[in-house]
């Protein structure tokens, strides 16, 4: 079998020094995974579940034989938590970004989204028949711009938190120019769940903006400790993404087993305030001009070029530090990094020692 024009862009990759590669990770200290409260290293929803036994199939769709009472349950719990009317469990962040913007808007409409907003979110309005324009990131004013070429239904759609930079949209100035142009908000809070908040619910309650949000999408795979998605909106939205919604159509459904962790981790985070704190205290610590601006547990070295950020990756893994680099293509040329992601449970001499190290290389 000829697989030569499958191997040219294999090649054309690594001539970037851009080939992605799987590995396992290793003794040095995390730097780079999602869990962020230390949930899943501290084996928390384990030891909640203890002696329980799920099913871990749940043998269909959810219009078919995969609907349970657990699932919709959870689906209650989440609601409640975050002042929702009704929410909608999804199998991952991914599918429940693409399922709602491929089929929210339709042709006539237009989706206005933030530069910076993530590939699921992008990928999803590529999909759906609508118009899309991008604004320059968390700018208010070239939003505005863009509002007022508004047509049919029109969403405006952001991260709270930004994947990549750590830093997050000005939430309140975006929905009043939404009530102004009478524009639906979309948020995405995947790395605000269990981390922004007094009981991390997200930036969107924290400011108290949740009856102001056309739909929320929190994700259970980063602080939460385990897997899947949830779109939160009103009673009318659920009822319109099981009509419509084709990731959730056509997936089997999440089976027991991960509806009970989603239940557990949802006990389990309100209250881990000394974990968001110990978050707050190192984040502090990158308010350096090396850094970009971030007071969440997403910090950002930039070291333009591929090879360059891999060299620097390897210095800290030599130095027993395991911070991740984010190459060209998947963030712009020249803006090539080191995605350093805190939690809990780093001590602050590993991670003045992680600062120290890049800081000596910038200079």
């Amino acid at each position: 079998m000829n697989e030569d024009f499958l191997n040219q862009k294999l090649q054309e990759r690594a001539a970037m020094f851009a080939l992605r590669s799987l590995r396992l990770p290793g003794s040095q200290t995390d730097y780079f995974s999602n869990d962020y409260l230390g949930i899943v290293k501290n084996g928390l929803i384990e030891a909640m579940l203890s002696g329980s036994h799920y099913p871990h199939g749940s043998t269909g769709s959810r219009l078919l034989a995969g609907n349970y009472v657990l699932i919709e349950e959870t689906e209650k719990q989440i609601a409640r938590f975050h002042d929702a009317p009704a929410a909608l469990i999804f199998n991952s962040g991914y599918d429940a970004n693409f399922g709602l913007f491929s089929c929210i808007a339709r042709r006539g409409d237009l989706i206005i989204y933030d530069q910076l907003s993530h590939a699921s979110i992008r990928d999803g309005i590529r999909q759906s028949f609508a118009d899309a324009l991008s604004f320059a990131h968390n700018d208010l004013r070239e939003l505005e711009m863009k509002l007022q070429k508004r047509r049919g239904n029109c969403f405006v759609v952001t991260e709270s938190v930004f994947s990549m930079d750590g830093d997050r949209a000005p939430l309140v100035g975006m929905a009043l120019l939404c009530e102004k142009y009478e524009a639906h908000l979309i948020v995405d809070e995947a790395h605000a769940t269990g981390v922004i908040g007094e009981r991390g619910e997200g930036a969107v309650q924290s400011f108290g903006l949740q009856d102001r949000c056309f739909a929320r999408v929190h994700t259970f795979g980063k602080a939460l400790g385990c897997h899947g998605a949830v779109i939160l909106g009103s009673e009318t939205l659920r009822d319109y993404l099981i009509n419509f919604c084709r990731p959730f159509i056509y997936s089997t459904a999440m089976p027991p087993a991960s509806a009970a962790a989603i239940q557990a981790a949802y006990k389990i985070f309100p209250g881990m305030n000394q974990e968001r704190e110990s978050l707050k205290n190192q984040a502090a610590a990158f308010d350096h001009p090396d850094f970009k601006k971030s007071d969440t547990p997403i910090q950002c070295f930039i070291m333009p070029g591929n090879e360059r950020v891999r060299e620097i990756a390897r210095e800290l893994l030599e130095n027993n530090l395991d911070a991740r680099p984010i190459l060209y293509p998947s963030v712009p040329r020249g803006e090539e990094r080191l995605r350093i992601t805190l939690h809990s449970f780093n001590r602050m001499e590993e991670t003045k020692k992680l600062i120290s190290i890049l800081t000596a290389r910038s200079g």
